[in-house]
């Protein structure tokens, strides 16, 4: 019979638990299959009878949701597996699997609409990733998934997020309050999307040993962040300077997400947004990617999308007279 072979991606997936001590995850597949897997870069190659080499790619689908859903996957976890496929019973269908990023306690987080899809696959081929559009099309939340994921498999070892305090005027010191109190508003979006995707005493645990940090824009200056996920997001309110700054801490191993609503700047009318000048400056860069989110892309409660409507139809009209 004719040898068939399938290639399963391994991208985002931490090769050393996935695998298993020695391998054995992998032999124990081969062995109860008949089949032959090669790792190749980021995938892995099925050879054999076709049959089994489609039931050995379910399985591996379904080793990855355990282990991103645990965090951890054992050779008992594996062998369930095998039992579970094998009487029909599975947990992620086909259509869902590339579209995933997080599997969290609760849910699972992917991509759901065209827009996504795309934002999904541009930052993980780049290193720094510009996610450009407006309200509610997920640019935040899904940046704060994307490095939870990056965390969890062990691709870095801290999630820095960052977020422009404009109405405080970046100095905050007139604000009452501890340091925390004071930031705290600005930054609690962040602050949810994470309240989301990790149990509350993790995340506690993360942010109080500085592996989870939160900080205004104006505290990056100085810093090289080595082995890191770093997010800015409402990057609109940020100065040339400042994303300047924010871009040139990325250090070695490090990722970097950047969101922002282009129609949303609160910045004084006479200074530049930063994001802007990034986008006509950084454009065509390898390494360096930008996703544009449309109105269809907005996943927030169905009024919004006439919300954005309303508001560009008013801004046509008035630009007119």
């Amino acid at each position: 019979m004719a040898e068939f072979e399938k290639r399963f991606s391994l991208e985002g997936i931490n090769l050393l638990t996935f695998f298993g001590f020695n391998d054995n995850n992998l032999r124990l597949l081969e062995n109860r299959y008949n089949t032959t897997l090669i790792a190749r870069g980021e995938s892995l190659l099925i050879r054999g009878v076709q049959q089994e080499v489609e039931i050995v790619e379910k399985l591996l689908k379904e080793m990855a949701f355990v282990l991103n859903t645990k965090g951890e996957l054992s050779e008992r976890d594996v062998a369930m597996i095998v039992e579970l496929v094998g009487k029909g019973k599975e947990m992620v269908n086909d259509k869902d699997f590339d579209s995933i990023i997080l599997y969290t306690k609760n849910d699972v987080i992917k991509a759901k609409t065209a827009g996504q899809v795309a934002y999904l696959q541009i930052a993980r081929k780049n290193d720094i990733c510009f996610a450009i559009g407006p309200a509610g099309t997920g640019k935040t939340y899904l940046a704060v998934a994307f490095a939870v994921s990056a965390l969890k498999n062990g691709f870095v070892k801290k999630i820095v997020l960052a977020r422009p305090a404009v109405e405080a005027g970046e100095s905050l010191g007139f604000l009452p309050g501890d340091f925390r109190e004071k930031i705290d508003p600005y930054l609690r979006p962040l602050y949810d999307a994470l309240d989301d995707m990790l149990p509350t005493e993790k995340l506690k645990s993360y942010i109080e040993k500085g592996i989870v940090e939160i900080v205004p824009l104006a505290y990056m200056r100085g810093r090289t962040l080595n082995n890191a996920f770093v997010i800015l997001d409402e990057a609109q309110n940020s100065t040339d300077t400042q994303m300047k700054m924010f871009l040139t801490r990325l250090g070695a191993n490090s990722r970097s997400i950047i969101t922002g609503d282009i129609t949303q700047i609160d910045l004084p009318s006479k200074t530049a947004s930063g994001l802007i000048k990034a986008k006509e400056i950084l454009q065509g860069i390898e390494g360096v990617g930008f996703i544009y989110f449309e109105k269809s892309d907005v996943v927030r409660h169905k009024l919004v999308k006439d919300i954005i409507d309303a508001y560009e139809r008013y801004q046509d009209k008035t630009s007119l007279k």
